[in-house]
């Protein structure tokens, strides 16, 4: 496999290697971090912070090809860390409708995922992780487990909690409009 060749060359100090490995793995890495911060520079500080984090600590990588779940776990540190910061002036928001819009949404899909995007803030950050690894990145709950170092009762409980606010988010958005309809 190449990626492990990479990764095994990159552990010796390959630079290069470590260069293509970011490459390969910072578009997957940023799509994860902006959308658990919500904000485009949060994102790319975190993942700056994981890329310079997996290069200093890739040595002590025992298997290479735990390398792509070992810096989902770096990437969503720092996406925590960053989420956790509050906001600042300048900052640039995301929103849901944003990230993925197609000339041809419709208002009503607009609607829907205006009302998911403010259910998504409602999240903790640690929800948002869960959530994200789980529906945008596709793993399993006992890969996020390892990824995020929690038990797998712990992503379950939070994946749990996670769609039961957003739930409650869009139910509540759902009332509102009735009441102003």
């Amino acid at each position: 496999m190449v990626q492990t060749e990479l990764v095994t060359a990159a552990q010796r100090g390959d630079a290069d290697a470590f260069d293509a490995l970011a490459r390969l793995s910072s578009d997957r890495l940023y799509a994860v971090a902006v959308r658990m911060t919500r904000d485009h520079h949060r994102a790319q500080d975190a993942l700056q912070q994981a890329l310079i984090a997996a290069w200093t600590e890739l040595p002590r990588l025992r298997d290479p090809d735990r390398f792509e779940a070992w810096t989902y776990r770096l990437v969503v540190r720092f996406a925590v860390q960053e989420a956790r910061g509050g906001r600042q002036p300048g900052r640039e928001i995301v929103a849901l409708s944003e990230q993925e819009s197609s000339p041809d949404t419709t208002s009503a899909d607009v609607a829907t995922r205006d009302q998911l995007e403010r259910g998504f803030r409602r999240l903790t950050p640690e929800q948002r992780a869960v959530i994200v690894l789980h529906f945008y990145a596709g793993l399993s709950l006992a890969e996020i487990a390892e990824v995020i170092g929690v038990p797998l009762g712990t992503v379950g409980s939070r994946l749990h909690y996670a769609k039961r606010a957003l739930r409650a988010a869009l139910t509540a958005d759902d009332r509102v409009e009735e009441r102003t309809a």
